[in-house]
């Protein structure tokens, strides 16, 4: 086994295309590996495969992501029920997993390399590197960010070093950079960096309004301790439901936004993100839980929801804090059980029936309508409650006219 073996993370688009024949006059031999994290045809798998063999890969793997991701993003995630900045739904989380797979090959093979194609620009060098780091002792190999200290414009220069060496470019690699994942799909690059109106053909699981059916769509979806467990009534596992309602749901237009937000290196980052199917978990989650939890369980839980987000964006997706948090998010969902039917008419989502034997209610009592409380019971708890804010205004007998 040569100890100049080297393990990219390959998905074939420009950057790590460039990567390959980069690498192998570098002096290492490349093995490429595909972490299939959904989002990806038997066609484009295969394109991937020819791809890296053209490009002078040694070797080509591939392995599945789409459990992990699931388990260890999605689930999580609809634990906490926020997102980054109140708008991105974390679907970079993805790299993290690739790290891992890539870094079991790099122990099965023996070899300390291992590489990624992330620019010196953006979050995702950051995921990787700190991935890395908290994983073992691996050296990290990162092509783009060298180039990038010699070159201005670095996607001209990655295409033309192709070409030069009989390489050919995919058309959209030279316009947009677009990952798409089991969790959704962002695009970026071209007038989305401009802060100008996106293209339609950015868009790859949402469709425009013109497209939308007429008719309003439903789903029931059953949780188990706050885990979503079936669809329509078919136990489903996750990836293959979350597959399945980005389909229906992406067809009603739902899931798409816009966000700029800050960024782990400081800068303001701009993307489209379309994500149809985490978009109906979440309102279906969230319908159950509001119904089934208590006030300080909604108040609180968000404080440990945004922290985990904050960790998970930045690139700490195995500081220990992450572990500690997402222990108490789990304990949070121990009665969040029931089957909730989303609907959508296009655009967006919503809990239009929840059904679930945790719901927190009184046969004799319903907001704003009965109570089996009396009158003096209402006044003296009224009383009571703002007693504070009363005895503030009663001992200073705050003065009108001094102003």
């Amino acid at each position: 086994m040569s100890n100049t073996e080297v393990v990219l993370a390959f998905s074939g688009g420009l950057d790590t295309s460039f990567c390959v024949p980069y690498l192998k006059e570098q002096g290492y031999d490349v093995i490429t590996l595909f972490v299939d994290t959904g989002g990806v045809d038997d066609e484009e798998r295969q394109y991937i495969e020819d791809r890296a063999y053209e490009l002078g890969a040694k070797e080509h793997l591939v392995a599945d992501a789409g459990p992990e991701i699931w388990e260890d993003v999605v689930v999580p995630l609809l634990w906490g029920g926020q997102t980054y900045q109140n708008r991105y739904p974390l679907l970079c989380s993805d790299r993290y997993i690739i790290v891992e797979k890539a870094l079991e090959v790099c122990r099965e093979r023996d070899t300390p390399y291992f590489a990624h194609g992330c620019t010196g620009m953006g979050n995702d060098q950051v995921r990787f590197d700190l991935t890395v780091r908290a994983l073992g002792d691996f050296k990290i190999l990162a092509p783009i960010r060298e180039i990038q200290q010699e070159r201005d414009n670095v996607r001209v220069y990655e295409k033309e070093y192709l070409e030069e060496r009989g390489f050919s470019v995919r058309p959209k690699t030279t316009t947009y950079t677009i990952n798409e994942n089991l969790l959704g799909v962002t695009a970026s690059g071209s007038e989305i960096d401009r802060w100008e109106r996106p293209g339609e053909e950015t868009y790859q699981l949402t469709r425009p309004r013109k497209d939308w059916p007429e008719e309003p769509h439903q789903a029931k979806i059953t949780f188990e301790k706050g885990r979503p467990v079936a669809l329509d009534g078919e136990e489903m596992d996750g990836p293959a439901m979350l597959s399945a309602l980005n389909e229906r749901f992406g067809a009603y237009g739902v899931g798409r936004g816009m966000y700029t937000g800050d960024t782990t290196i400081g800068l303001k980052g701009r993307i489209v993100y379309e994500a149809p199917g985490i978009t109906a978990l979440m309102a279906a989650h969230q319908g159950l839980e509001d119904a089934v939890v208590t006030r300080h369980q909604n108040r609180f839980k968000p404080v440990v929801a945004d922290k985990w987000i904050e960790l998970v964006y930045e690139g700490f997706f195995h500081d220990p804090l992450k572990a500690d948090l997402q222990a108490y998010l789990e304990s949070s969902q121990r009665m969040v059980n029931g089957t909730v039917t989303v609907e959508t008419t296009g655009g967006r989502v919503d809990a239009v029936h929840v059904d679930s034997p945790h719901i927190l209610k009184r046969s004799d009592a319903v907001y704003a309508q009965s109570a089996d409380w009396g009158v003096a019971e209402a006044e003296g708890f009224i009383q009571l409650f703002g007693q504070s804010t009363t005895l503030w205004a009663e001992v200073n007998e705050y003065d009108q006219g001094d102003k």
